[in-house]
């Protein structure tokens, strides 16, 4: 048995693998991370509801309506003629995909139609409106930022 120690060529070389596992778990961390971030910059005023809620899953389509009448459509703003063809790419991309609507009171009301009806011509005919907890016409609610965790009530 040989146990003499045996010499490195002179040029090594750096092994890479240690350095690419941890840039790629950080890469999955950072991704996964910002699925849990719901639009946290924008505030939206939700109006009240006493219905039943309605879980949020993965396989949702988030459209937001700020007072300013701007249309984000899973964090992107979009205009309203460029919805329906948004809506219809990330549809193809999940399983039975339902579309929340997250608009501020204060938005017209033929906003929120107009994008219910982008929304049925994408082929997309399982809408929720989101809301906060509380009577029907939400005088009560408190304003600030909507997060995730508000009910939703089916229309």
């Amino acid at each position: 048995m040989d146990f003499r120690p045996r010499r490195r060529p002179a040029g090594g070389f750096l092994d890479m693998t240690p350095f690419l596992d941890t840039i790629f778990n950080l890469l999955i961390f950072f991704a996964l991370s910002m699925n849990f971030l719901a639009n946290p910059g924008i505030t939206v005023d939700l109006p009240g509801a006493s219905a039943r809620e309605v879980a949020p899953n993965d396989d949702d389509i988030r459209v937001l309506i700020t007072p300013e009448n701007v249309i984000h459509l899973d964090g992107v703003p979009v205009t309203l003629e460029a919805l329906g063809a948004g809506l219809v790419g990330m549809a193809g991309e999940r399983r039975d995909p339902r579309v929340l609507i997250r608009a501020d009171r204060r938005v017209p009301h033929g906003l929120v139609v107009a994008v219910m009806d982008a929304a049925r011509s994408a082929g997309l005919d399982r809408l929720a409106i989101m809301t906060r907890r509380g009577g029907a016409g939400g005088g009560d609610a408190p304003r600030g930022p909507a997060t995730p965790g508000f009910p939703l009530s089916r229309e």
